[in-house]
């Protein structure tokens, strides 16, 4: 005897509600997105699903995890979804519903909240070529395999190259005003190269630069971040100004190379900070040197730039900048970034990969600062 419709239909919904859009990663009953199930006397299941946009990028993966979550009800004998589009007032209601406050207030940066667990990181760089891209989104994919929440935010506008790194080829999707960002090994990830047709060059001055940055932050839909990272351009130019007036609590991460130049020009992106008053997090020195066969070390770019930076600016700050870590120079680097797979994932047991991933520990358990935390202190009475 088959059990009741009613019965396999309230099964169906709690199916339903345990398939979750890829884009915003929540519930799609939660998000109003199921606009009927109906269970015939047969047991054939009818879904009307509401996409958020025409023409989604991942309808296909929605069909494929309602499938599989519906058709393991007991009693249910095959699967119809049927696709929809919401109206501009339910994308309004969602949009409301995910920024938790009306769709017409004006986007906030949530990071730059007092009540924010975001752990923000601005990765720095005195010069190009250090590897400050390739260090980025090694520690990105390194932080998600810990089961932590992380975005990265390519902030080199003009030389952006973390989509390909990451192997984030998807496009973004917007719903009303907020843009979903696509993903990549856990990783949520925004890039002006995800608006530009093909590899054209992006030639804006500095007001557009930080408008860029304002809509990353605040117009991307990030959702519970554990983690942000930011890869800046080198330099103190107008991107590492506008980060410290939209994000002044983000840390910063100096990344330079053992070579003396190299040192002493990031010294100058670490000293920033004096002028910002964002905290430096710490130092890593990339490139290192290059293991040999025989088990020696060749130092290609010479020695001791990394720890010569951070006492420096443990000196010209006035608190402790520590060497969070060396990476060893490894041809395989920069094939797991061209492939769009990082070293971390790709070859976790490299010795590039081993520091990398030391980092990332260093970074996952920072203690939290008490800055702006109200601790419930009355002053004593006399």
């Amino acid at each position: 005897m088959s059990a009741p419709v009613s019965t396999v239909n309230d099964a169906v919904l709690a199916a339903l509600a345990t398939v979750n859009d890829p884009e915003i990663r929540r519930p799609i009953t939660e998000l109003g997105m199921v606009r009927s199930a109906e269970v015939d006397e047969d047991g054939a299941v009818r879904v009307e699903l509401l996409l958020t946009v025409a023409g989604c990028p991942l309808k296909d993966k929605l069909r494929t995890d309602i499938t599989a979550a519906v058709s393991a009800v007991s009693g249910v004998t095959g699967v119809e979804i049927d696709f929809g589009v919401m109206s501009p007032e339910q994308r309004q209601e969602l949009q409301a519903k995910l920024r938790g406050g009306g769709a017409t207030e004006e986007p906030v940066i949530p990071f730059a909240q007092p009540g924010s667990r975001t752990r923000v990181y601005a990765v720095a760089s005195g010069k190009g070529g250090v590897g400050k891209s390739s260090v980025t989104v090694n520690l990105a994919a390194a932080l998600a395999a810990r089961g932590l929440s992380v975005g990265v935010v390519d902030a080199d506008i003009y030389g952006h190259s973390v989509p390909r790194m990451l192997g984030a080829d998807g496009r973004p999707t917007r719903v009303e005003d907020m843009i979903m960002p696509p993903q990549s090994h856990g990783v949520k990830v925004i890039s002006i190269g995800m608006f530009t047709a093909g590899n054209a060059a992006v030639v804006w001055r500095g007001p557009m630069l930080h408008r860029a940055l304002q809509q990353f932050l605040a117009d991307v839909y990030w959702g519970d971040l554990d983690v942000l990272l930011l890869d800046l351009p080198p330099g103190t130019g107008d991107v590492a100004i506008s980060l410290a007036q939209l994000l002044p609590n983000a840390e910063i991460l100096v990344v330079t190379t053992p070579q003396t130049a190299a040192a002493e020009v990031a010294e100058r992106a670490g000293a920033i900070a004096l002028q910002t008053h964002q905290r430096v997090v710490g130092v890593i020195e990339n490139m290192s040197w290059l293991e040999l066969p025989d088990g020696s070390r060749m130092e290609v770019f010479g020695a001791g730039g990394g720890q010569t930076v951070a006492d420096s600016l443990t000196q010209t700050i006035g608190a402790q900048v520590p060497l969070l870590g060396q990476v060893p120079l490894d041809t395989r680097v920069r094939e797991a970034g061209d492939e769009g797979n990082p070293i971390v994932l790709a070859a976790p047991d490299s010795p590039a990969a081993k520091a990398l991933d030391q980092v990332a520990d260093r970074l996952a358990v920072r203690r939290e600062s008490l800055l702006g935390k109200p601790l419930g202190l009355k002053p004593a009475g006399r």
